[in-house]
């Protein structure tokens, strides 16, 4: 009955991404690869799509089947990966730090260079910040808004870690599931949006 199931959800993902993708996507992509050029760590796999991205680049979420996007958002909350100590705020100072930097993953960066999250380049956060960008949600006064639970504070990893795990066409980078940032990091961004002495709370 499993192997049935999961064979079923193959083929409908694979139908919904068919259907949804549309018809100038091999055009696109052949484009792509006749443009882009390898250089440094920034290969020719970076134009690989996986099954979300090349569902939710010709259509927004808004214009797919709902079960196609609940099915796709479910495997991607099931790929997010939680600390092994079940500790989820590490040091908010730390992830300041992190959210300021937009270094990183570039042709010119070295293999193993820790990245920056480039935060600010999307979001308000804390507002000693004079410039941000505003393609994301402001998260200042995130902590207050939400409370610092147990459960905020994993449902905050988790976003950070694959956000298309809880809307499946945002432009959020899958932090985490991509490997651009580690645990540690990850951690100390939840600190920096939770934490009652960070800036964002204060």
């Amino acid at each position: 009955m499993k192997s049935k199931f999961l064979v079923g959800s193959a083929l409908l993902l694979a139908a919904g991404t068919a259907a949804y993708a549309g018809d100038d996507h091999p055009v696109v992509v052949a484009q792509l690869k006749a443009d882009f050029h390898a250089k440094g760590i920034a290969g020719m796999d970076r134009l690989d799509q996986d099954q979300v991205q090349a569902t939710c680049s010709f259509k927004h979420s808004d214009e797919l089947p709902q079960t196609l996007v609940h099915t796709l958002q479910a495997q991607q909350l099931a790929s997010v990966r939680y600390p092994s100590d079940g500790k989820f705020l590490g040091d908010w100072r730390k992830g300041q730090a992190l959210a300021e930097s937009g270094k990183g993953d570039t042709w010119k960066d070295k293999p193993g260079a820790p990245n920056g999250g480039n935060c600010y380049n999307c979001h308000q956060i804390a507002p000693s910040e004079s410039s941000y960008g505003t393609l994301g949600p402001s998260l200042y006064a995130y902590g207050k808004r939400r409370g610092n639970t147990a459960e905020t504070q994993k449902y905050t990893y988790a976003k950070i870690f694959n956000a298309k795990a809880f809307n499946l066409c945002t432009a959020m980078p899958r932090f985490g599931y991509a490997g651009a940032l580690t645990e540690e990091q990850i951690k100390d961004l939840v600190a920096l949006l939770l934490d009652p002495e960070s800036p964002v709370n204060r």
